[in-house]
């Protein structure tokens, strides 16, 4: 895959959130803040940082990635399809019968899905089992990726994923955490505060790294630097805006399962292509 420019990445990212709003419209139903804010993240990984081939999308060197927040599928599908793993008119199709694009992504229906997701909390543990079978296989070259929501890490069954992660010091094994703090009924911190996240990692032994997670240069860097950390595992504490580009959506944890009508996925699009829209960096 050609290497795109910063600005082609940011572009890209852009034209991936355009996607989503018209996915969604067309599906009447899913989630919307959440993959919005993920959308620069996403674009990192997929056209910079991973070694993947959609033309292969089996390759046997490709690196993993794993969606745990399978609900935020609209951005993984966007993704995938604006890389080249489908054709990008199928988007349309997102969560009618018979769709290959169902709420949660499913491994068995589209080309380059690594685990299939439900209930929230499974994918580090999926991800981490991917990892181990790899170290164990002897494959120094590949990395294993996975985004998780904030909100997910209430789930018991996370932390004893990172508890069998540094054990097994998987340094071939990166999560990215989509720290956007809402979750479907309100801030995070007022459900079930997560702070200090930071130090909680590190006293799990992980390698832990603050980003803004809509600044593709800075996860682009992040990205490397986990890569080249020995002996433990790495955690991305990506700070995104959900609903990042659209005004009427940003930070309101109303939109995380709404979706918008056809006045508003207008006003939407008009957002995303205006300067009010934009990725603008410090």
């Amino acid at each position: 895959m050609e290497q795109k420019t910063l600005k082609q990445l940011e572009k890209q990212a852009e034209s991936i959130r355009e996607s989503i709003v018209k996915m969604l419209l067309a599906a009447g139903s899913g989630h919307s803040v959440g993959p919005l804010g993920m959308a620069d993240y996403m674009t990192a990984l997929y056209f910079r940082v991973m070694r993947h081939d959609p033309k292969d999308p089996d390759w046997s060197e490709r690196d993993l990635f794993f969606l745990s927040n399978g609900h935020c599928a609209p951005v993984l599908y966007a993704t995938m399809a604006h890389a080249g793993y489908f054709p990008k008119k199928e988007l349309m199709s997102l969560r009618q019968l018979g769709s290959r694009l169902q709420g949660h992504p499913e491994r068995t229906a589209l080309p380059g899905l690594e685990s299939t997701s439900g209930p929230l909390g499974l994918g580090i543990s999926q991800a981490a089992g991917a990892a181990l079978s790899l170290k164990l296989d002897q494959n120094k070259n590949r990395m294993v990726y996975v985004s998780t929501g904030d909100g997910e890490l209430n789930e018991g069954n996370n932390w004893e994923a990172i508890m069998f992660a540094s054990k097994y010091n998987l340094d071939n094994l990166v999560a990215i955490i989509d720290r956007n703090s809402i979750q479907i009924d309100g801030n995070t911190e007022e459900v079930m505060p997560l702070e200090d996240l930071k130090l909680k990692w590190e006293s799990f032994g992980w390698h832990v790294q603050e980003v803004d997670g809509h600044n593709i240069e800075a996860i682009i860097d992040a990205c490397a630097m986990a890569r080249s950390v020995n002996g433990r595992p790495s955690v991305i504490i990506a700070h995104t805006i959900p609903g990042k580009g659209i005004d009427f959506m940003e930070d309101d944890f109303r939109w995380h399962g709404k979706v918008p009508n056809q006045k508003q996925a207008q006003e939407a699009l008009r957002d995303l292509r205006s300067l009010q829209g934009k990725v603008i960096y410090d």
